[in-house]
């Protein structure tokens, strides 16, 4: 899904917001499919055409931010960054774990939520394969249960509200973040909060258009209207 999208989209600057490596995942096994591959040159490709490719780390490849300042290939590495959008807005860009209280003073929790997200990552799996079997499209599991939990829930408002409050904290307009898995974009307390979901669960992206305007796109249903010329590039084999 991310290779289809990195396919058919054009830009002028592309952000990683983090979490881009599972560091936390590579402790306990090596998993590094040629898919993986495909993506990493893909976004180097990009970068050698002058595409500028900011790689802002997150808590799973927190490691990386060892690096901030470093180009490598021409992706540069920030612990965060400013945006301008076309119609002149500005927006901190940031992964977000830092306003995360079990990440950043209770390690052990965080770990301990990392394999029951997992657990529900599996369930997800298995359960849109049999989606697929049936005619379905694709749907979230995990998702589905992060919004039916009430301390989940407490958990992003109280997050969304911290990461707005560093914005105004840094007189932007906004703040574009990652981190929680939930793809959202709205106002709070006339802070744009905007989070660009994940491609683990959701496959969201965060895109501005030329005039400046800024649209979630969910993947799965938007690859489904793209014209034929883009969706015959979807096909199209990676060059070696």
């Amino acid at each position: 899904m991310l290779l289809d999208f990195i396919r058919t989209m054009e830009c002028e600057s592309l952000y990683l917001v983090g979490d881009i490596v599972d560091g936390w995942k590579m402790r306990t096994g090596w998993y590094w499919p040629q898919t993986h591959n495909d993506v990493v040159q893909k976004v180097l490709r990009l970068a050698r055409r002058g595409v500028a490719v900011i790689y802002v780390p997150g808590n799973h490849d927190e490691v990386i931010r060892d690096f901030c300042g470093v180009h490598f290939g021409g992706v540069v590495v920030a612990r965060d960054a400013i945006h301008e959008t076309a119609d002149g807005r500005r927006f901190l860009v940031t992964h977000g774990d830092e306003f995360d209280a079990v990440v950043q003073h209770a390690k052990w929790l965080a770990l301990l939520g990392d394999w029951a997200y997992r657990a529900l990552l599996a369930s997800n799996t298995l359960i849109n394969r049999v989606r697929r079997r049936l005619g379905f499209g694709y749907w979230s599991f995990s998702a589905f249960a992060k919004t039916r939990v009430k301390k989940a829930l407490q958990f992003i408002e109280n997050f969304e509200q911290a990461v707005a409050d560093e914005a105004r904290r840094r007189g932007v307009d906004g703040v574009i973040c990652g981190h929680i898995h939930k793809a959202e974009m709205r106002d709070i307390d006339g802070i744009a909060y905007i989070n660009d979901g994940d491609w683990v669960e959701s496959c969201t992206a965060l895109v501005e258009h030329t005039d400046g305007r800024l649209e979630i796109l969910e993947w799965a249903k938007a690859r489904l209207t793209l014209p034929a010329p883009a969706r015959a590039r979807l096909t199209e084999p990676l060059a070696a």
